[in-house]
């Protein structure tokens, strides 16, 4: 088997992970690697996120396609409230990224919301001020702040986990670059409304 044939394989069975198990994409690589006997933990000889993501859009559409659409719509009306949410606390700028962002989310997906702050510690003292009840992880020399927090909303049975990654402001700008095939890897809540509007459109035709 070649490596491309290979690498082919492993973003298929991430896909596969990512879709019935709910992990994520890095977790899922390397665990398809394992399961087909790849042992080879070099990056290069594993699928970009890309290719993975291509693969659980034909997944979805294959096995889900009843079934993922509304759960997908469920995800981001949340992420939508707790934006809105998050404008009233203060000057967070969030953007909405990962699968509810890109469009591959399920109920199992976690919620990712990007904020971008002057000062990376006041969206921990403002959700300690709002009296909102979170964890608090990742903060480190090179790492980013993160405020963990689980909500349910109406269309899912499970709770949902939502992650809010703290970043200084700077890092606005570089986070907003598209990727190889011009998609955005995130989007502001004005982005978000504009996509539900538009899907609420396509689904009325």
């Amino acid at each position: 088997m070649s490596q491309t044939e290979a690498t082919a394989q492993i973003a298929a069975t991430a896909a596969r992970l990512v879709v019935e198990e709910g992990m994520e994409y890095s977790a899922a690589k390397r665990k398809a690697a394992r399961d087909l006997g790849r042992r080879s933990s070099r990056q290069g000889e594993l699928p970009s996120n890309e290719q993975v993501e291509d693969e659980v859009r034909d997944y979805l559409a294959l096995f889900c396609a009843d079934t993922q659409p509304a759960e997908l719509r469920a995800l981001r009306e949340l992420a939508l409230r707790w934006m809105t949410r998050l404008d009233q606390l203060g000057e967070f700028r969030p953007h909405l990224g990962g699968a509810v962002w890109r469009g591959t989310a399920t109920r199992l997906s976690n919620l990712i919301l990007d904020l971008y702050c002057d000062d990376e510690k006041a969206a921990e003292i403002a959700f300690l001020n709002a009296g909102l009840d979170f964890d608090s992880g990742g903060a480190g020399e090179h790492e980013a702040l993160v405020l963990s927090t689980v909500d349910r909303t109406p269309g899912l049975a499970e709770p949902v986990t939502l992650h809010f990654v703290v970043h200084e402001y700077l890092a606005l700008r570089g986070a907003l670059k598209p990727d190889t095939q011009g998609r955005s890897w995130r989007g502001d809540a004005n982005a978000l409304r504009r996509l539900l509007a538009s899907e609420a459109q396509d689904h009325a035709h």
